[in-house]
């Protein structure tokens, strides 16, 4: 039971670190969330701990414990079990009592609902035998919570997606995942990074648009979305003057907006700011932390086999021949990450946490209540005697007992 209940501080503990700690990044990310301390996480393995053989020699042993503290128990238990009443009816008189105080014994006992069964040495008063399974089932239900828990870490399907603000992605399954909105600074210009997404199953139940922030995500139906990554990408609208007709492109790398393959826009970047000198001379910024707060776009001009470079900043315009081509504010988009574990998992994992809080009631509140009557006395027994010796004792002292 020590080792057990050290095994299990231990795995509180590494599930504490994996916890706080997001799980099964890059390691990119960890360098720009943790800084110089990023290469201990990543030496430690702290960046997937669940995965890792630590948690999993933890939870194997435990699995061992518990599997060898049940058999030893349950075995002992039914041993006990099977001649349990006449045993007790055996056991000599732990006190002596007359007649009537034999009489108020048993109406003692039988007030407090206890069942009866005679016997050649006397008669056996007994409640809660149930209880005497409880540390069994304790141990059972905690050994089928990791276990089962166990299933829930390594089943899931984990999908990385990315979406834009107004659009959504569809599952294997049909289940559809809307992200509403994405922000990665408040209007304080505090980073925050909070998607509102919504989650339609394929078969019509909808969840309420959720905010989903890193370590708290979005959770319906064996579906978990989690905010992982961030970025930030080019918006350009393309118009056929002509025709009329117009297409926006949302553009994360490298890219040429053409309809003949030579003349149109060679996008190169899209940078989040830039210094402007006394000469008119621009140096780009090519790093932040948070939104682009002056974005500028890189881009190349090709035209009748010429190529210009210039920067393009939102609410520019570039005309060439029937095509307009407009320069747009920065689109800003979640990285998603989406964990569909089996609904089976979960109603496991469900009754075994149904089964641990029924194994902790029959532990603590079903202590079994064995007393024996005989003509000329009375002897208890079961796990916890001193209870019902006391009331016993506080009958034949004062008649009547409060406990």
């Amino acid at each position: 039971m020590r080792f057990g209940i050290i095994l299990l501080l231990l795995i509180a503990a590494v599930s504490v670190v994996g916890s706080l700690i997001p799980q099964g990044n890059e390691p990119a990310y960890y360098a720009k969330i943790y800084g110089s301390g990023h290469p201990w996480i990543l030496l430690l393995g702290l960046d997937n701990v669940f995965k890792g053989w630590v948690f999993i020699a933890l939870t194997v042993l435990l699995s061992l414990n518990l599997t060898l503290c049940s058999v030893v128990r349950i075995r002992k238990t039914v041993s006990e079990g099977k001649d349990l009443l006449e045993n007790v009816s055996r056991l000599p008189d732990a006190g002596s009592a007359t007649p009537e105080e034999i009489g108020k014994i048993k109406q003692h006992l039988k007030s407090k609902r206890c069942r009866e069964k005679q016997f050649d040495c006397g008669t056996v008063y007994y409640k809660n035998l149930l209880g005497r399974y409880g540390t069994f089932v304790t141990h059972l239900a905690i050994l089928l919570t990791v276990v089962f828990g166990a299933l829930a870490l390594s089943l899931p399907i984990v999908t990385d997606q990315t979406c834009y603000p107004g659009n959504s992605i569809t599952m294997k399954d049909g289940t559809e995942i809307y992200v509403d909105s994405f922000s990665i600074e408040d209007e304080e210009g505090n980073l925050n990074y909070n998607s509102f997404v919504q989650l339609t199953l394929s078969d019509g139940r909808q969840s309420e648009i959720q905010q989903i922030r890193v370590n708290y995500p979005l959770s319906f139906r064996g579906y978990k979305v989690y905010q992982q990554t961030y970025g930030t990408a080019g918006s350009v609208e393309v118009v056929n003057a002509r025709t009329g007709g117009q297409d926006v492109f949302i553009l994360e790398e490298s890219a040429f907006l053409s309809t003949d393959g030579m003349n149109g826009i060679f996008y190169r970047d899209l940078y989040p700011g830039f210094v402007k000198d006394g000469n008119g001379n621009y140096t780009l910024i090519t790093s932040t932390s948070g939104s682009y707060p002056d974005p500028v776009y890189d881009i190349a001009i090709m035209s009748e086999g010429e190529q210009t470079d210039v920067l393009a900043f939102p609410g520019d315009e570039i005309t060439l021949g029937d095509f307009k081509y407009v320069f747009n504010d920065p689109v800003e988009y979640p990285g998603l990450r989406i964990k569909h574990t089996p609904n089976l998992v979960n109603v496991l994992l469900l009754i075994s946490f149904v089964l641990l809080t029924a194994g902790l009631y029959m532990t603590f509140f079903t202590v079994p209540s064995l007393v024996k009557v005989s003509g000329t006395g009375y002897a208890v027994a079961g796990p916890k005697p001193e209870a019902d010796r006391i009331e016993i004792e506080m009958i034949l002292k004062n008649g009547e007992t409060n406990l």
